[in-house]
């Protein structure tokens, strides 16, 4: 009934910029926290970026400056516009939602299926 779905990951040279998706199949409005993570093989899955319900963001120190989170709530989308790529960025990204309360019913932890970011040359 609801759902995150990630778009836009593909193949970056280092230095070079990427912007991702995650559109949400319901209004994304009563979401307190959706946040960007990532993880890479044989990592644990590791927090990028928060966005609240008003709009303070937070980053993990290892993008603080390159990256920048964002939403359009008319269009019930999250993004997260990437700068500066180095390879240490390579994952998977997955988009989040920590609550998500749709015509009454509460949706907890929701998470969508991931998107590759891979950066080299």
């Amino acid at each position: 009934q609801v759902q995150l779905v990630e778009s836009g990951g593909g193949l970056v040279q280092p230095g070079g910029s990427l912007r991702l998706s995650c559109a949400a199949s319901r209004s994304i409005f009563s979401i307190n926290v959706m946040g960007w993570y990532r993880q890479a093989p044989g990592k644990e899955r590791e927090l990028v970026a928060t966005i609240s319900n008003g709009g303070s963001t937070n980053y993990a120190d290892s993008v603080k400056g390159r990256f920048t989170i964002s939403r359009d709530n008319a269009k019930n989308t999250v993004f997260l516009e990437m700068n500066s790529l180095k390879p240490e960025d390579t994952a998977v990204y997955y988009c989040h939602a920590d609550r998500w309360v749709v015509f009454g019913y509460t949706y907890l932890e929701v998470w969508g299926q991931g998107t590759l970011v891979t950066v080299s040359s």
